[in-house]
């Protein structure tokens, strides 16, 4: 990188050389299906997820149903406005 002193502006600029992400063309195809086999996995997993996501979600409620009408009703909350 050349700056100029005067006017403190690039005058020029070479880019720094990158290495290669893989050696060969074998490395890098393997690589590829890797990542294409973590994908489908994550995707598998993702499906499986949402099929029981229903169920889940039923246990969820039914739980917090239970637990509201075991807790009986208290009326509305004392604020600290209401206090004053």
């Amino acid at each position: 990188m050349k700056i100029d002193a005067a006017t403190r502006a690039v005058i020029a600029h070479t880019a720094p050389i990158k290495p290669k992400t893989f050696n060969d063309m074998e490395e890098a195809a393997r690589a590829m299906k890797e990542q294409d086999s973590r994908r489908d996995s994550i995707f598998r997993q993702s499906m499986e997820a949402q099929k029981h996501a229903s169920e889940l979600l039923e246990k969820k409620f039914q739980e917090a149903l239970k637990k509201a009408k075991e807790t009986p009703d208290t009326g509305r909350p004392i604020r600290d406005f209401d206090l004053d």
